[in-house]
């Protein structure tokens, strides 16, 4: 068996909504029916005992090792804790060649399950070892380093919940919310509006508590030293029992409490020296350590929190005690469980001392044996939600605390006996505040009600009614067409007010500017649009290429446009080998189009008006383009849905019209230069297409009708589609049109175009079926007199020569040809044709090289304007 390619499909994809990986896989012939494979079910069990069945019920259907390969990818990562279930594997046109694909929660993670699969399927086969548990402990030990701590997470499943796409920027905890000028943006529990000015004062322990006092919030007294001396005047000073902390610290690093001697807080200066040179010693406040959590102007939830301790037994010693402790399967090493193990270590040791005991001594049954003297969860101690018992005043206080120092979410911690009384009627205190304060004590407390406080945070950012950081996502997808009308829907966006970002072909552009160049029609692109904070709108051009290789840069869209599905769109490649194949594909935006969204739809082609079905929102119809249905009357699909009520948009008499429940609105084609007067007959459809999603979209008509007098397709507006020129008196038409249906419409086009003769410069795309290049110059051959084949640098693979010849066979019994000629060189056949040409010919260039061609042809167009000036 060979994995020859694995793809990460990061978002909606062929296969499933949910990531996944892909691997195409290629088994040997006596590796398709592994149930005729001697022992191999037995084998496979006696080294991953755990794997679910694989044996399928019913009539016997062969059971390759690729689908071996599949189960045993999920369920690694099912058992390493990753919630996954999505699975399956599909057989290809090729003997033995299959696609496996598994959802992933975790990209490097499924990635490194279908590696330990391919292992377990090699080591079935061979006879060797293969450890099932050790590679689900480093799978499980993988996702928890790598995947959202508790406290982001909480966050993102609010998020989740209420529909609000995300997206994590690092490997760490920082996320984007939302899209474009409505994104907002936290890292833990930090958000974007928190200024670098409030949490600077909350680190520095010193300057914070001083602004608590100014404000008139309870503070305990204290001192910043330097010394160990220092220390010691400043505890004889205040004349009690004192707290030794860092001034910079948070987690509770360096923090001793409680001292009462000077041998006491040599040891306390020693801890806080390891976490930076200057401290702070303040009155120790007796009582219970408490935790408020503020967000915004609200106390959300309160803990309770207790030092971690054992309690004897009578029997076992402390270090076996805190063992034990520690098997809770809700304590980890990190922040990816709800609580952190107790460790034993100096400052552990420390405490011992104090109580006059070691890890060796074993207390009597009942004894509290404390292990710290901070009470945080980092360190292994726990909490008791308190939120219903908290007295409005010391939950004012601790908002007032949040606002002074300018946290949006804040970590209040506060000294008191009780939080059902004032702190001032109790001599307790704050003792810190806290930016990007965790969360897990809230969520998951050790004792008591979890509360929503990812709720709280998403609330804060988003507010309470609804609103999803969303901006209208339009994707475009189809055989031809796509590029002009995913530009022309954004010329009517920013027509209507909107900064809109697009990607296409040509580049991603963020209203005038040009962001990125090339072509930039897949996934990552639309990603890094709906990142830029000035975007309020996105039109995303669509290609399968970039839908196969990643899937979409989107969860979903408002809008879905599908102008038609034809022959000769990279067909026989990625195993998409007829346009039923490529229905499917192009089909996964309909898919993904909101509920309150629609899917804009061809009408006049069957394979894209079957995609309603798929369609979770509207559909809206449009079609009848051609002039022969310009009085649009008959039984028809569109006819059938304008009777429904269902909102539709066709030709009739001249005009575009948007019909809906006997409400229509007229668009003269005259007022729409880019179909030139209507004759032009794909365009039409392209201008559908996009007022079909402006009206999805809400836009006003009297903006639409702006829009699209003002739209022309030249080479500055939408390059390469159908951008005409004038040439000695000659019209020239630059075009990228590179399969059989694009040739069809160009010919359809250029017919209803006057012309003394007609020429056509051509080439063909070497990564084409070899049917669809003849089939190119076949179509050509009767419309044009002139015929200039070119071959270009890059053949995409082809011999030298060999698509020359083929676009030579698609000319063969062509009866209007009066001139051929084959040159190589895009610019050379463009300037073989050119001079040729006279006042009132009409000459097609088929561009291969967009930008250069264009610049080529731009210079020629301008020196003859020179040189007739």
């Amino acid at each position: 068996m060979d994995i020859e390619r694995i793809r990460a499909l990061r978002g909606p994809n062929l296969w499933t909504r949910r990531t996944a990986v892909e691997a195409l896989v290629r088994c040997l012939p006596e590796e398709t029916e592994v149930d005729r494979i001697p022992g191999f079910e037995a084998a496979l069990r006696e080294r991953f005992p755990q794997m679910d069945e694989w044996q399928i019920d019913g009539p016997a259907e062969p059971v390759p090792l690729a689908r071996i390969l599949q189960l045993a990818t999920l369920d690694l990562q099912a058992r390493a804790g990753c919630p996954v279930t999505f699975s399956l594997t599909t057989a290809t046109i090729e003997p033995g060649v299959y696609q496996v694909v598994v959802e992933y929660t975790e990209e490097d993670v499924g990635r490194k399950a279908l590696a330990f699969a391919r292992e377990l399927c090699e080591a079935t086969l061979a006879g060797a070892a293969f450890d099932a548990a050790a590679a689900i402990a480093v799978l499980h030990e993988l996702d928890e380093d790598i995947r959202l701590g508790p406290s982001t997470g909480a966050i993102v499943d609010a998020a989740v919940a209420r529909g609000i796409p995300y997206r994590r920027l690092t490997q760490g905890s920082l996320v984007q919310f939302g899209w474009g000028s409505r994104a907002r943006r936290i890292q833990a529990a930090e958000v974007d509006a928190t200024s670098a000015i409030a949490e600077s004062i909350a680190q520095d322990k010193e300057l914070s508590k001083a602004i608590l006092e100014a404000a008139g919030v309870p503070v305990p007294q204290g001192y910043p030293i330097r010394t160990v001396e220092e220390a010691w005047e400043a505890m004889q000073a205040l004349g009690g029992r004192v707290v030794v902390k860092p001034r910079d610290g948070n987690q509770g690093r360096g923090v001793t409490v409680n001292i009462a001697t000077r041998e006491q807080l040599e040891q306390a200066y020693a801890a806080a020296r390891e976490h930076g040179s200057q401290m702070i010693v303040e009155r120790y406040i007796p009582g219970y350590d408490f935790r408020l959590l503020v967000v915004g102007d609200r106390m959300i939830a309160a803990s309770r929190r207790e030092p971690p301790f054992v309690v004897g037994d009578g029997i076992h010693t402390v270090a076996e005690l805190v063992t034990e402790v520690n098997r809770d399967p809700r304590r980890g090493t990190g922040h990816a469980t709800s609580l952190t193990r107790i460790r034993l270590d100096d400052i552990a040791l420390a405490r011992l001392a104090l109580q006059d005991l070691t890890l060796d001594s074993i207390p009597p049954h009942g004894q509290r044996v404390v292990l710290r003297n901070n009470a945080n969860l980092s360190t292994g101690g726990t909490a008791t939600d308190v939120t219903d018992e908290v007295h409005p005043e010391v939950a004012a206080r601790a908002v007032e605390a949040a606002r002074a120092v300018g946290l949006d979410i804040c970590g209040v911690d506060i000294v008191c006996r009780t939080v059902f009384a004032p702190l001032e009627q109790q001599s307790g205190g704050i003792v810190e505040v806290n930016a990007a304060p965790g969360l897990r004590m809230h969520l998951s407390p050790s004792f008591g009600k979890g509360r929503a406080v990812g709720d709280a945070v998403i609330n804060h950012l988003f507010g309470t009614r609804g609103e999803d950081g969303r901006i209208p996502v339009v994707a475009v997808t189809g055989t031809n067409g796509k590029t002009t009308t995913a530009k022309l829907i954004a010329r009517i966006f920013e027509q209507a007010g909107l900064r809109v970002g697009t990607t296409g072909t040509d580049g991603i552009r963020v209203g005038q500017h040009l962001i990125d160049t090339g072509d930039c029609s897949g996934p990552k692109s639309a990603r890094s649009v709906l990142m830029h904070p000035g975007v309020d709108a996105a039109v995303f051009e669509t290609a399968r290429g970039g839908m196969l290789r990643e899937g979409l840069g989107f969860d979903r869209c408002s809008v879905a446009v599908v102008t038609n599905i034809g022959q000769g769109d990279h067909l026989g490649l990625n195993y998409i080998h007829t346009v039923e194949d490529l229905a499917v594909l192009k089909r996964v935006i309909v898919q993904n189009v909101a509920p309150t969204g629609a899917a804009v739809l061809n009408a006049d082609d069957p394979l894209v008006a079957a995609m309603a079905e798929a369609c979770p929102g509207e559909v809206i119809y449009f079609g009848g383009a051609t002039p022969a249905l310009d009085d649009f009357d008959g039984p028809s699909l569109l006819a059938f849905e304008r009777a429904r009520g269902s909102r539709v948009v066709f030709r009739r008499n001249g005009h575009i019209v948007a019909s809906q429940g006997g409400s229509d609105v007229a668009i003269p084609l005259a007022e729409v230069p880019l179909t030139r007067n209507g004759t032009i007959g794909f365009q039409v459809e392209n201008v559908m297409a996009a007022v079909a999603a402006a009206w999805a979209s809400r836009i006003d008509w009297a903006v639409i009708r702006q829009a699209l007098a003002g739209f022309i397709s030249d080479s500055e507006t939408a390059p390469g589609r159908f951008n005409l020129m004038d040439y000695r008196g000659a019209t020239l038409i630059a075009d990228y049109g590179h399969n059989p249906d694009a040739m069809k419409a160009l010919v359809a086009a250029v017919e209803a175009m006057p012309a003394r003769r007609r020429a056509v410069v051509i080439s063909g795309a070497g990564d084409r079926r070899d049917e669809d290049i003849v089939d190119q110059t076949r179509i050509l051959g009767n419309a044009f007199d002139d015929v200039v084949l070119y071959q270009d640098a890059a053949q995409r693979g082809r011999a030298d020569g060999e698509v020359l010849a083929l676009l030579r066979r698609g000319l063969e019994g062509a009866s209007r040809i009066s001139y051929k000629a084959e040159i190589r060189g895009e610019f050379a056949a463009i300037d073989h044709a050119l001079a040729r040409l006279e006042p009132g010919d009409l000459c097609v260039i088929l561009v291969d090289q967009v930008d250069e061609a264009l610049a080529h042809l731009k210079q020629r167009v301008d020196e003859a304007r020179s040189a007739t000036a």
